[in-house]
C-alpha cells in the first residue's frame, strides 16, 4: 500500500485529488494539510466525504509528520509556493508530484517573468520532468520530481504533437483559442468575482497568460525548433471543462501525405488509454469529457489550413487525474487504476 499526502487539499484540485485517490485500491491517504483557519478533520471541510475518509487535515505543513508518514506527497499549492518545499521533501528521500507551475519550465528567466519572483529552488529548477504521459511516459517511471502540466498545455500540447512531431505544420503562426471553465482560476478568485464570471464569456491575459511558455517550450521540444504561439484564453460561466481551438498552415511535406489526418493521429496515439480521436466530421465538446481524464481531439483539413480542437477536464486531464495518471505511472499500478 502507498502511503501519500495533499498539501492544499481545500482547494478545486486539491478536493479532486482527494475524491480520485478514495478510489485507489493501492493508495493509503495518510496526510492532509491546507490553507485553513486551524486544524479539523477533511470530513468537517467537505461534509460530503463522512463515512468515507476520517482524517485530520493541518492548517500548514508539517514537514515531519509528512515525510514520517508519506512515501509521495502531491502538492496542490499556488505557482510559486511549491518551491518553498520541494527542497525539503526531495531531501528526506520523498517523491513528489507537483500541481503548480514552479518546475515546470527550463528557463529561470522565463519563470521570473511571467511568475514575478524569483525561483528559490535553484538545485531541483530543471530537475523536474514535465508529467505529460503521453509524451514522457518512461522519464515519469523513473522521476522523483514530477511537474504536473498545465490544463491549457495539456490540452495544447495533446492537440498538435502529432502534426508537430511529423513536421507537418508551419510553426508560425499557431493560433490557440482557449476556453476554460472557472475553476481553472481557482476557489478563491471565485469566491471574489464569481457574479462577474456567471452570464458572462470574456478573454483574459490576452497573449500574455502564464501557460504560454509552457506551450512554447513543449511545442518547440516536439518540434525541435523554437516555436512562439499566439494564445488567447477565455473564461467560460461553466464550472469546469477545456475546450481549445488551433490554427496552423501546412508545410509543405503536409502536402504531399497521402494518408488522412486522423489515421495519423490514430497511430500516433494508439496505445493512450485517455486521448480519444473522434470521426471525420466529428468536434470534441465539453460535456463528453467532464467528470473524466480524457482528452478528445477533433481534425478539420482543408487545402492550406489544419484545424485541431481538443476538449478536456481542467480539473482532471488538466490537473488531478493527471497527476494520478502520473503516479501510476511511477508506481507501476495499473495506468487507468482509479481513472476510469
Amino acid at each position: 500500500m502507498l502511503h501519500v499526502g495533499i498539501i492544499g487539499v481545500s482547494g478545486y484540485a486539491g478536493e479532486k485529488l482527494l475524491d480520485i485517490l478514495l478510489k485507489h485500491p493501492e493508495v493509503k491517504i495518510s496526510y492532509l494539510a491546507a490553507k485553513i483557519d486551524k486544524k479539523q478533520n477533511i470530513n468537517e471541510i467537505f461534509p460530503y466525504l463522512k463515512g468515507k475518509i476520517d482524517l485530520e487535515c493541518d492548517n500548514a505543513l508539517d514537514k515531519e509528520k509528512a515525510v514520517k508518514l508519506c512515501e509521495l506527497l502531491f502538492l496542490a499549492l499556488p505557482h510559486t509556493v511549491s518551491m518553498q518545499f520541494v527542497p525539503a521533501l526531495l531531501g528526506s528521500g520523498r517523491k513528489v508530484i507537483d500541481l503548480s507551475a514552479d518546475y515546470r519550465l527550463k528557463s529561470e528567466e522565463t519563470y521570473e517573468r511571467f511568475y514575478k519572483v524569483k525561483h528559490s529552488d535553484k538545485v531541483n529548477f530543471k530537475k523536474g520532468i514535465f508529467g505529460l504521459p503521453e509524451i514522457y511516459r518512461a522519464k515519469i517511471a523513473g522521476a522523483k520530481l514530477v511537474a504536473n502540466p498545465g490544463c491549457y498545455p495539456t490540452a495544447a500540447v495533446l492537440a498538435l504533437a502529432p502534426l508537430l512531431k511529423n513536421k507537418l505544420i508551419k510553426p508560425d503562426p499557431i493560433v490557440i483559442d482557449a476556453k476554460s471553465g472557472f475553476s481553472g482560476v481557482g476557489r478563491e478568485f471565485f469566491a471574489k468575482h464569481g457574479k462577474e464570471i456567471l452570464g458572462n464569456f470574456k478573454a483574459y491575459k490576452v497573449n500574455n497568460h502564464q501557460h504560454m511558455p509552457e506551450i512554447n517550450q513543449e511545442f518547440s521540444n516536439i518540434y525541435g525548433k523554437k516555436i512562439e504561439v499566439v494564445f488567447v484564453p477565455h473564461l467560460l460561466p461553466v464550472e469546469t471543462g477545456i475546450l481549445e481551438t488551433i490554427y496552423v498552415k501546412k508545410s509543405r511535406k503536409s502536402q504531399v501525405v497521402s494518408r488522412k489526418l486522423i489515421n495519423l493521429y490514430k497511430e500516433f496515439y494508439a496505445n493512450e488509454p485517455f486521448v480519444r480521436i473522434l470521426g471525420e466530421g466529428n468536434f470534441p465538446q465539453i460535456k463528453d469529457v467532464v467528470g473524466t481524464n480524457y482528452c478528445d481531439i477533433g481534425i478539420k483539413e482543408d487545402d492550406c489550413a489544419i484545424i485541431v480542437i481538443a476538449a478536456i477536464d481542467n480539473l482532471l486531464k488538466g490537473a488531478s487525474g493527471q497527476a494520478v495518471q502520473n503516479m501510476n505511472i511511477m508506481y507501476k499500478f495499473p495506468e487507468e487504476t482509479a481513472l476510469k
